[in-house]
């Protein structure tokens, strides 16, 4: 049932070979680049030798699920790949353009946007040219309740006028960035999930004030994680997205998707973090014999094995559900994998810190930058709480439909 189809195995094998060849020997020019230019949010020109690279062995858009723009894959086909690119999540993903946070807008523009928005900002994001952001988390509410979020949507004539702070905006400090997508209240006397709505937003536009990056455990991330000031921003109202009224929905389509692909670069990141653990532990002496004897490492190998399996195991369940019955029945897998892969991919990362000693808190290895970027995801689209409560409400709905509906 969770075999990867014919098809699937061809783009794994061509996706294995694209990692041992370019994606990991580039990982040290990478790096030199990025400390050579003095600057966090600096674009490293191998990126854009392995986009181009990656286009030419048709690794290109490998998320899209429509034909029209990538191969097509299902999301188990995809899943696969995903885990693949998570061993080196700094590279990999942007390499063949299947990076967050434009996966996801790229599949909201496919979806909702218009002809103009296709034209003007989908194809150049297809085509690697430009990067975007996603403008939803604010500092002033919990934005986990979706329902919370307070920026203004004005309406005026032919123009609507936004006005609020957003905060954790992804890739708004890309070099390349140049659009965002803002979830913001048109209505605010609306039914609660009938309040929000999307639109397209230039990031040039005037009103709108990169305030600042905020750093993840005190990393300075490339694509940066910004704060965002919208004061009297105008944009045309053909800058909406589906409809008034419908950024929540919107929001929800956006979200599961992507959940399939965070969880399965986390299971690779963790498949890294235990080959970096073993490799450690036989090359390292104490006491006379390689650590690896020791006992209690060999229980750490044999555990971190097992929830790898397990999580991938789940994750490859919640993708063949959205296939074959949709994303809102998916709901409790989807909802289950967001809090099961982060977590154990902090384990095995975390096993691999104290098995590096001293060295796993540098970074002269690649576990501490992974410690807290999957830290991070523990949060990114939902705390692990918000999930838990959507798995705990269907149990109990399971046992008695009646139970009170979640507010």
């Amino acid at each position: 049932m969770l075999e990867l189809s014919e098809r699937g195995r061809e783009y794994r094998d061509k996706l294995i070979a694209f990692m041992d060849e370019r994606i990991y020997p580039s990982e040290a020019i990478y790096h030199q680049q990025m400390r050579e230019s003095g600057d966090p949010h600096f674009h490293p020109p191998i990126l854009e030798e392995l986009k181009a690279e990656a286009k030419e062995r048709g690794l290109w858009n490998l998320f899209h699920p429509h034909p029209e723009w990538g191969p097509g894959l299902t999301n188990l086909e995809y899943a696969h790949l995903a885990e693949i690119m998570g061993r080196s999540a700094e590279l990999a993903p942007e390499a063949m353009n299947c990076n967050a946070p434009d996966t996801g807008n790229m599949e909201v523009l496919t979806l909702f946007g218009t002809d103009e928005h296709k034209e003007k900002w989908l194809k150049p994001l297809l085509n690697g040219e430009i990067a975007s952001a996603f403008a939803m988390t604010e500092p002033e509410v919990a934005s986990s309740d979706a329902t919370n979020i307070q920026l203004r949507m004005e309406r005026d004539g032919d123009e609507y006028v936004l006005n609020g702070r957003k905060w954790w905006t992804s890739n708004a400090l890309h070099k390349n960035c140049k659009v965002l997508i803002v979830m913001g209240k048109t209505d605010f006397d609306a039914p609660k999930h009938r309040q929000q709505s999307m639109m397209v937003v230039p990031i040039d536009t005037p009103g709108i004030t990169v305030l600042r990056n905020l750093p993840v455990f005190g990393y300075a991330d490339r694509e940066g994680h910004a704060e965002v000031l919208f004061e009297n921003v105008r944009v045309p109202v053909t800058a909406l997205l589906a409809g008034e009224g419908d950024g929540f929905m919107i929001s929800q389509a956006r979200l599961g998707p992507g959940r399939i692909h965070h969880c399965m670069r986390s299971i690779g990141m963790a498949e890294r973090a235990l080959d970096l653990m073993i490799d450690r532990a036989q090359s390292r002496v104490t006491f006379g014999a390689p650590v690896a004897e020791r006992a209690n490492i060999q229980d750490w190998i044999a555990e971190s094995r097992i929830d790898i399996e397990m999580a991938r195991l789940l994750t490859l369940k919640a993708a063949w559900l959205m296939d074959t019955v949709g994303n809102q029945k998916a709901r409790v897998e989807i909802a289950a994998i967001k809090i099961a892969a982060p977590n154990v991919a902090l384990k095995v990362i975390d096993r691999a810190i104290q098995v590096h000693g001293g060295g796993g808190v540098s970074d002269d290895f690649p576990l501490a930058s992974m410690y807290a970027h999957m830290r991070t995801l523990r949060l990114a689209d939902g705390p692990d709480e918000v999930h838990k409560r959507t798995i705990a409400m269907t149990e109990l709905r399971r046992r008695d439909p009646e139970w009170k509906k979640a507010r």
